[in-house]
């Protein structure tokens, strides 16, 4: 395996993470991670920010503020 470099780490960071590069391209994006503090940190930071996108996607609001959100619309497209 070669060092893949900073710039090209960071330009497929996120495909690396979604596991949609090839098998070369990981093991070569793996090999900079384990060796380059700066590039790890900034996977890091995009790895955290993923999955606290991904559990938020996953919340709901509460139906009672669903209902009222609902009622002023309406309410809002009436007095227009």
């Amino acid at each position: 395996m070669s060092d893949c470099g900073c710039e090209k780490t960071r330009r497929d960071l996120e495909e690396y993470l979604r596991h949609e590069v090839c098998t070369t391209s990981q093991a070569d994006i793996r090999e900079h991670l384990d060796n380059c503090p700066g590039c790890r940190d900034e996977a890091l930071v995009s790895r955290t920010l993923t999955e606290v996108l991904a559990r938020s996607c996953k919340e709901a609001a509460p139906e009672q503020l669903r209902d009222m959100v609902l009622e002023r619309l309406r309410d809002a497209h009436v007095t227009t």
